[in-house]
């Protein structure tokens, strides 16, 4: 079945470029192109898009703002090609929490060659985008605004110090984590992330996560101790894997080429947390596309981790955890907002069982 796109964007160039990138396709189509969202707003009508590609700058009114009137007023998915995405990562994030499915930066020069260099990543993009389930993210987006008090405190400073929390996460994973990390509280153990998400942007991301969970939120810096009541995110160009210093654990990046097509790839963490902490943590595994992070989950259980993975219904794409699953590496199927109490009820049994022995 072809998947029909609308591009809205105000340069006549990128119309034209992306038309031909998206028509070189086998799978997909443009239907039409539109030069600002009034435009655009009345091809929908008509048209009856699966996708739209969507510029944030543009005349008439910001794309932002169509951005919210739309999922306010006919949900779908949306695909956010901007140079503002780069230099103004804060946007992209904003778009993200908008509803928008995710993102592809335009180039600084070399408009035409440069972007014909992201066919691929935009076709793929646009593809994901259009399995996507939309209400399911503007649910969790609802959801996460609302449900923002952290869960009571752990009280066990065995849980806190020994144990860690390994995520993984792509598309729809900006909003869940957040859904996530909201609930953590401050005396959790520490949190290593991996979302797929490019350089530039993991640090804002990290920033704005910081600013409203009860627990400090930051990107990984190589060599740095994982302490409780924190998380660690993946940056955008580098693999996050979990090591040992001694008794400590510790946050180490790694520039080696990409693991099933990503850098960061959620397979390398979850190897490496296998190999460093074993029964001492806990796997969660969220929204995606794709099986990065199947393989790596399975040879955590081997490990003796207990691995949670996010349940189709509140999952975006359910990609990711549904390879995991059929790769035989997760104990517990629940819906997201069920994850962080779940996670924590088993962090608690885990360190009991710990000071008996």
């Amino acid at each position: 079945m072809t998947i029909k796109v609308l591009v809205i964007d105000d340069s006549a160039l990128i119309r034209s470029l992306l038309t031909e990138m998206i028509n070189q396709q086998h799978d997909m189509e443009v239907i039409g192109a539109a030069p600002d969202p009034l435009v655009a707003r009345e091809m929908i009508k008509q048209l009856n898009p699966d996708v739209l590609t969507l510029d944030v700058e543009m005349p008439k009114m910001d794309g932002l703002d169509f951005l919210e009137k739309l999922m306010r007023l006919r949900p779908m998915p949306v695909v956010m090609v901007s140079t503002l995405t780069e230099r103004g990562s804060e946007v992209t994030l904003r778009a993200l929490e908008l509803g928008a499915t995710d993102f592809v930066t335009k180039p600084k020069t070399g408009i035409s060659d440069g972007m014909r260099e992201y066919t691929d990543e935009i076709a793929e993009k646009i593809r994901i985008a259009s399995q996507a389930r939309v209400s399911t993210l503007q649910r969790t987006v609802k959801q996460g605004q609302t449900n923002t008090a952290a869960l009571g405190l752990l009280k066990n400073r065995l849980v806190s110090s020994e144990k860690l929390l390994i995520v993984g996460a792509s598309t729809g994973g900006t909003e869940a984590i957040k859904a996530f990390l909201l609930q953590m509280p401050s005396d959790c153990p520490g949190i290593l992330i991996t979302q797929h998400m490019p350089a530039g942007f993991t640090k804002s991301f990290a920033k704005r996560l910081d600013s409203i969970c009860k627990i400090a939120v930051s990107e990984a810096v190589d060599g740095e101790r994982v302490l409780p009541g924190h998380a660690y995110i993946a940056p955008g160009d580098k693999h996050l894997l979990l090591a040992k210093s001694g008794a400590n654990y510790v946050a180490k990046l790694s520039d080696a080429d990409p693991v099933s097509r990503h850098k960061p790839s959620v397979d390398v963490l979850f190897d490496s947390s296998a190999d460093a902490a074993g029964k001492n943590a806990i796997g969660i595994i969220l929204t995606g596309m794709g099986k990065d992070g199947a393989a790596g989950m399975a040879r955590m259980k081997q490990a003796g981790t207990y691995n949670f993975a996010q349940d189709e219904n509140s999952c975006v794409v359910f990609g990711m955890p549904k390879e995991a699953i059929a790769h035989g590496g997760v104990d517990e199927v629940l819906p997201l907002l069920e994850l962080p109490k779940a996670v924590l009820h088993k962090l608690v049994a885990s360190g009991t069982q710990s000071l008996r022995v």
